[in-house]
């Protein structure tokens, strides 16, 4: 896994939503509320929304092997 170290100001919540809902659609996962969060356009925040018990599951384990490599 790459990970890059952006600074907060740096990445445009638009583009991270889009780049997230590729990802996980790449994984068969959906986040049904995935959004920029509008309320707070300073903090350039994204909602992650709900998601499904399984959702959440699948998630849990796919990071857990990530973070085993």
């Amino acid at each position: 896994m790459v990970t890059t170290h952006e600074q907060p100001h740096d990445v445009d919540p638009h583009t991270a939503v889009e780049e997230l809902r590729a990802a996980l659609a790449e994984a068969g996962i959906v986040f049904p509320s995935l959004a920029v969060d509008h309320a707070s356009p300073g903090l350039q925040l994204v909602n992650l929304g709900r998601v499904r018990a399984e959702v959440a599951m699948r998630l849990a384990r796919q990071f857990r092997r990530e973070g085993s490599e």
